[in-house]
């Protein structure tokens, strides 16, 4: 299931919810209670091979050199 990071704008306390994705939009409280939450954008950094939409690694490559053969 999905995590969502909220921040309340009342104790400005940051706080992870799970949810289905068709409840992400969905207001909730902070664990203090407060109704006045926001949703945070999160950001997602990924690495890759050529052609896959990540950074391509460089020549000799792999994770470790090339050595292992990964």
């Amino acid at each position: 299931m999905p995590r969502y990071e909220f921040r309340c704008r009342d104790c400005g306390d940051t706080f992870e919810v799970n949810r289905p994705m068709a409840r992400a939009a969905e207001p909730t409280r902070c664990p203090q209670g407060h109704d006045n939450t926001v949703k945070l954008l999160s950001t997602v950094a990924t690495i890759g091979r050529s052609g896959s939409g990540g950074i391509a690694p460089t020549a000799g490559g792999g994770c470790c050199g090339g050595g292992c053969g990964c």
